[in-house]
């Protein structure tokens, strides 16, 4: 019953990649991405909040390799996650190498950083060797010191001809088995940057705004960001990256490509902000709604409305909708009819069935 999209998104073709069992570009689903928190070497809580973030929808998750300890433990965590793994490499050669060889699937590396072309040469060897991918993460922050003294600043053509240049060192070692990134904190500058590269390469592009700050305004900086450059169709992959726990990474991400009819997950909830008419309360509903209705991964689309203003219209083009009456008598609304009038008292509880009634009949179908 979901409403037709007023407008399909033309994606731009890029190669296609393996991140583990994940393909990336080429015209497949675009991935979610978040990275964890822990300590590498905690197994256990790295494990712990690796299985969080994958049930939450993640597709990919990174964890990071500062030292020989961590990217030793990718062995351990491996055996017990069922997502690919993405080792955050900074600097030293050897632990992209230990990384890729304890099981990773994709090594995020800055070439211009790692060393001389030896040190690349065998970074890509165990890469190939252990059927592994590589991003290239090029940041504003991080730019090489002869970048910036060209450019004198980050800006968009300082981050292009960076990941330009460590495309080449990786050809040049016979390896195109990657993605690109060129993110900034800086909207603006992430989404130049990001249009120019879409332009020279057809190599995947990972997007994000990196360092966006706390849940509310990374989100929505993050939002702006992602969301015009997937209207423009570029990106192949996204991590959302907020001072938060990981899991609301991965909510957001989901969000935003739900919104662009890119991601097909979960029930999808239009509500209204409430008002004077409201029938019942919409905020509490819709709160509880979405905890209670978590666990449903199949796409189903709910509108909670709180008068009949709007209430019969959105109804008519969700799976399942609910419009608030008077006296605590709501319309109930299956497939865009009119199905019956259903309590305050119990409505919750009857959305909610209804709700897993029809994921399940959606199953069954496929």
């Amino acid at each position: 019953m979901s409403i037709r999209p007023f407008r399909d998104i033309k994606r731009r073709k890029t190669r296609e990649i393996n991140v583990g069992k994940v393909k990336v570009g080429g015209g497949n689903p675009i991935s979610v991405q978040s990275m964890t928190n822990t300590l590498t070497t905690d197994v256990k809580a790295t494990i712990n909040q690796i299985n969080e973030i994958c049930s939450e929808g993640a597709d990919i998750v990174r964890v990071s390799c500062p030292d020989e300890s961590s990217s030793k433990a990718l062995k351990e965590i491996i055996k017990h996650v069922d997502i690919p793994i993405v080792a955050d490499i900074h600097f030293h050669y050897k632990r992209a190498i230990e990384a890729a060889e304890n099981g990773a699937s994709c090594l995020r590396i800055n070439p211009g950083n790692i060393g001389n072309i030896n040190k690349i040469k065998e970074v890509v060897k165990a890469a190939h060797d252990n059927n592994c991918s590589i991003r290239v993460g090029v940041n504003a922050g991080s730019l090489e010191k002869h970048i910036l003294e060209k450019y004198k600043e980050p800006c968009p053509e300082a981050l292009v001809e960076s990941a330009l240049n460590n495309i080449k060192i990786l050809e040049d070692a016979n390896f195109d088995n990657l993605k690109i990134s060129v993110k900034s904190s800086d909207v603006f500058l992430s989404i130049e940057a990001y249009r120019q590269l879409s332009k020279v390469t057809d190599y995947p592009l990972h997007l994000g705004i990196t360092e966006a700050g706390g849940f509310v305004p990374g989100s929505v900086k993050s939002s702006i960001g992602l969301g015009t450059l997937l209207l423009d169709g570029i990106g192949d992959t996204i991590r959302i990256s907020l001072s938060d726990n990981p899991v609301e990474e991965v909510k957001i991400g989901n969000e935003i490509l739900k919104s662009l009819n890119l991601r097909e997950r979960g029930v999808k909830i239009i509500s209204c902000p409430s008002c004077a008419r409201q029938g019942f309360k919409v905020i509490e509903t819709v709160k509880i709604l979405e905890e209670k209705l978590a666990h449903i991964k199949t796409p189903i689309t709910l509108s909670v409305i709180g008068c009949v203003v709007n209430g019969p219209g959105e109804a008519a083009m969700t799976d399942i909708g609910i419009t608030g009456g008077q006296k605590g008598n709501n319309m109930l609304y299956l497939s865009g009819v009119q199905s019956e009038k259903v309590l305050t008292k119990d409505m919750i509880k009857k959305i909610i069935t209804e709700v897993e009634k029809k994921a399940f009949e959606l199953k069954k179908i496929k």
